[in-house]
């Protein structure tokens, strides 16, 4: 045989190292963005490893501890002994070199390194030996991608060619890859397969038969089954359970259950015997078709044939009855499982994580996880992702990091799920920078983002107020060969019109055409909004009855945006008739419909027809949530009703609903101005205890009223304190101009009475407050008093001052911060970066601004966004293109690659400057 029938020479990636510690390098960069990668150890490979192993090989026959062996050995991959083997050694050699690495830890021998000794078997003649290694190279398959290299590779042995040795593919060869297409689903390649091999005059089997019709099965193409089976009976053979059982998985594939039942029924009649997989597809088709309690009714007569119920059966139905929201039952169904031996597998664990995250238990979730590692299971990238998410969902990214961490220790390669899934999180928390360097870190794990990954950081972008980089997030999209859809457009829409600029998102609306969109009921919902929002109520009612001519039925939240304009106009009337009309069209009032009518009726004081209503709402089925109740809470404190608003609290905790941080905010609120102070601190005490974090508003409140309270003893007299209609008091922003530190010490000591004691959030909050108005002496001097109390600032804190000092022109101070920032491993905003890059530039600070932009590059940026907010919306636009050309050179030297369309922008700014 002349010639290899595979490369002789395969690409090696280079090995991945961890460093000491468990979490991989880039998860410990995003952790601490400014640590180099330069400073982590890689350990690189030996020049030429496959010539030397051979060397060492051949000249010492007994060399399995020969001591350069056992140091290459850590070093060695399927890819250097596929090269080894392309070396031409013997047959004795490369098997016993092949036998002797599979033994290493956690090596598995790859399709190219099979293929490889087979080249080597079969040159030489060695048909016995390479018959096994067939076998095994087909059972190897872990891929499509492998399934059809082996399924080529062994094509061509078993035609052979012009002076090639033959070897031929047997029966039990045609089976084991008819099988392993059939794991894949690759019906086409499996019939073209069965009919080489009936031109290759091999006979088939029941097996090979059985295989087909499972095949076809999983696809649900029960029409090319049966009529495998028709050549199974027509062959003088009789089908058997595993026919049977593959016809049921096909008729429940096409959701044919009551036909799957048919075939179930028909085993009993024919006397074939109905196994634990027969049973299994059965009780997994009732689940698919929502049917649990038929499939729970079958599980319960398994016994009556004998059967015992698998890892899978039970797992089929605790993921239904968890997808049901009957989780106590799916409990009972996995402790009976391990009581009666059966061990649950990775996916069991997975399914109860992913239910105990969908429910917000995260802390349950991470139990099991645990669990699952303490008894040697592995969990998969779908379990991580599980984790990922339900921690991202809630705003836990540090933890969501933390488990990313874990899964590439653990060599769990995550996949695109995983980014969008962290991705969306960061965005959620306006961490969008840490969001744009997923993008990537995608890219560099040839990932390549979704139209789902850009929407997603489309919307962080307008979220965080940065439009401009959502709209060139939006080139990109068009240059990656993407399609934007109706939801990318949907999130510009939106944002125009919060914005007011509802003319400018019309236009975006009337494009759709040419870009073959159709508008949905999102858009159509933005557009009514904004139209509301800016006092164009015409417009807004001309586009209602436009969506309806279009045959765009409106959803529960339209109606919303509706009935709350009513109600802004105080036409509460109207709004119930729209509520009727709403109910009319088969779309249930939602909780945020009845609580725009009830805040409306509570503002006029109408608080009996606010009851009534509230009661309408439950009766319905509908079940208010904290921001409903929050509206009574506000308005029996806004008329000095305080013990009816503590009851309101009372029925919340009741029923199992959780003040958020606005409840208590209204509460302290209305103790505050009928002079109850300490009763406002109480309340504070009351959501500490409750985990509640208290937001700057309630600091704000609770400030204000200790400057009333020491106007009062000053003045020896009472003040009027009115309590807005709105939920936030439109002078509230006063406050934080006319505190001092004095007067944030007594709300310090206030607090330690009360037994809440000030932690960071507090002074973050407090700080965001006073930088927000520009009173950074005050700000810097709880700074201070937050370190001497042994505390040290968050990022929150640091960026905030950071953006008031460069606001302030104070640049040398935001120098300071950011040099802080970057030593504790914080990530500063870009838009503090532009401003002070521009003002030292405008400071004749030259070399300040470049070495606050060599910082910059050392941090974990997306490189596309760097360019658009420092060299784009920074320096081009004030007027430095020189210096723009400069930074633009060192990105390039640094190796940051920009995306071709970032770089068109540069050039036309540069142009036209």
């Amino acid at each position: 045989m002349h010639g290899s029938l595979i490369p002789t020479s395969f690409h090696c990636p280079k090995m991945r190292f961890l460093s000491s510690t468990t979490i991989p390098r880039y998860t410990l960069l995003l952790l601490h963005p400014t640590k180099s990668l330069s400073s982590l150890p890689l350990h690189p490979h030996p020049p030429d490893l496959p010539s030397q192993l051979l060397s060492i090989l051949s000249h010492h026959p007994n060399c399995q501890h020969h001591p350069s062996l056992l140091n290459f050995l850590p070093s060695i991959t399927p890819s250097h002994v596929s090269s080894f083997l392309n070396l031409n050694p013997t047959p004795q050699l490369a098997l016993r070199f092949f036998n002797w690495i599979s033994l290493k830890p956690g090596y598995k021998h790859d399709a190219f390194a099979y293929a490889s000794l087979l080249n080597v078997l079969v040159r030489h003649g060695s048909f016995c030996v390479a018959e096994d290694v067939r076998i095994s190279m087909v059972k190897s398959s872990a891929s499509v991608e492998d399934v059809r290299f082996v399924l080529d590779f062994l094509r061509r042995l078993n035609f052979g060619g012009v002076g090639e040795l033959r070897f031929r593919l047997t029966l039990k060869c045609y089976n084991l890859l008819l099988m392993s297409l059939a794991r894949f689903a690759l019906v086409d390649e499996m019939r073209s397969l069965y009919f080489e091999m009936l031109g290759d005059m091999v006979l088939p089997n029941l097996y090979t038969f059985n295989t087909m019709v499972n095949g076809y099965c999983k696809l649900g193409n029960l029409v090319a089954a049966n009529a495998y089976v028709s050549r199974i009976v027509q062959a003088g053979l009789l089908p058997d359970t595993f026919t049977y059982t593959s016809l049921i998985l096909g008729h429940c594939r096409c959701k044919d259950v009551d036909g799957a039942c048919g075939v179930f029924e028909l085993m009993r009649r024919k006397g074939v015997r109905r196994n634990e997989f027969t049973y299994t597809n059965m009780i997994h088709g009732f689940c698919e078709a929502g049917r649990i309690d038929e499939a729970l009714k079958l599980f319960s007569r398994m016994g009556e044939d004998n059967c015992s119920p698998t890892v899978r059966t039970y797992t089929v139905l605790i993921c239904a009855l968890c997808e049901l929201g009957r989780k106590l039952e799916a409990l009972k169904l996995f402790g009976e499982m391990r009581g009666k031996g059966c061990e649950p597998n990775a996916h069991t664990y997975t399914v109860l994580i992913d239910c105990s995250c969908k429910e917000g238990n995260l802390d349950d979730a991470r139990e099991v996880l645990d669990q699952m590692l303490k008894k040697g299971l592995v969990p998969s990238v779908v379990t991580y992702n599980a984790l990922i998410d339900g921690y991202c969902k809630v705003g836990r990214t540090a933890d969501a990091l933390e488990i990313l961490g874990q899964m590439e220790s653990n060599n769990c390669i995550p996949n695109a799920r995983t980014y969008n899934e962290l991705i969306c999180g960061f965005c959620k928390v306006k961490d969008v920078h840490r969001a744009m360097s997923l993008l990537d870190k995608m890219f560099e794990q040839k990932l390549l983002p979704t139209l789902v990954t850009y929407n997603l950081l489309i919307h962080g972008q307008c979220r965080a107020g940065h439009l401009d980089s959502a709209y060139r997030l939006l080139s990109l999209i068009k240059e990656n060969g993407l399609v934007p859809d109706q939801w990318t457009y949907s999130v510009f829409a939106d944002t125009l019109c919060k914005r007011g600029r509802v003319e400018e998102a019309h236009e975006l609306i009337k494009s759709f055409k040419e870009k073959d969109l159709k508008v949905n009921e999102v858009i159509y919902t933005s557009l009514i909004d904004g139209y509301c929002k800016v006092g164009k109520i015409d417009e807004a009612h001309s586009l209602f009855k436009r969506m309806l001519a279009e045959e765009c039925l409106p959803n529960s939240i339209t109606f919303n945006v509706l009935i709350d304009n009513l109600c802004t106009e105080k036409k509460v009337p109207e709004a119930l008739v729209l509520l009727d009309e709403m109910i009319n069209m088969n779309l249930k009032p939602t909780v945020e419909t009845y609580t725009n009518l009830i805040a409306e009726m509570l503002k006029e004081g109408d608080i009996d027809r606010a009851n009534r209503t509230l009661n309408q709402m439950i009766s319905s089925g509908c079940q208010p949530d904290a921001v409903a109740y929050s509206t009574f809470v506000h308005a029996y404190c806004s008329q000095g009703r305080l013990e009816e608003a503590e009851n309101v609290m009372a029925k919340m905790k009741d029923e199992g609903i959780v003040p958020d941080s606005l409840t208590y905010t209204f509460l302290i609120h209305g103790y505050g101005r009928m002079q109850l102070i300490d009763c406002s601190f109480d309340v504070l005490k009351r959501m500490f205890d409750a985990s509640c974090e208290p937001s700057h508003y309630t600091y704000a409140f609770l400030l204000k009223h200790l400057v009333k309270e020491m106007q009062i003893i000053k003045d020896g007299c009472t003040y009027e304190d009115s309590f807005d209609s709105g939920f936030i008091p439109k002078d509230l922003s006063n406050v934080w101009k006319t505190i001092d530190l004095d007067i944030a010490s007594l709300l310090f000591k206030k607090m330690i009475e009360h037994r809440c004691k000030p932690n960071v959030n507090t002074y973050s909050k407090i700080i965001t407050g006073l930088c927000r108005v520009e009173r950074l002496n005050v700000a810097l001097e709880l700074l201070n008093h937050l370190q001497e109390g042994g505390m040290f600032p968050n990022e929150l804190i640091y960026n905030e001052l950071l953006s008031c000092c460069c606001k302030l022109k104070l640049y040398l101070k935001a120098v300071t911060f950011l040099n802080a920032m970057v030593e504790t491993g914080y990530l500063a905003h870009l838009e503090s970066y532009k401003l002070l890059i521009c003002g030292l530039f405008d400071e004749r600070r030259k070399d300040k601004a470049e070495t606050v932009f060599h910082t910059l590059l050392s941090c974990q940026y997306n490189c596309d966004e760097v360019a658009w907010k420092v060299l784009i919306d920074g320096l081009l636009k004030s007027g430095y293109s020189d210096e723009c050309s400069m930074f633009l050179k060192l990105m390039e030297k640094k190796g940051c690659q920009l995306h071709p369309q970032t770089y068109a922008m540069l050039i036309e700014g540069l142009d036209g400057t």
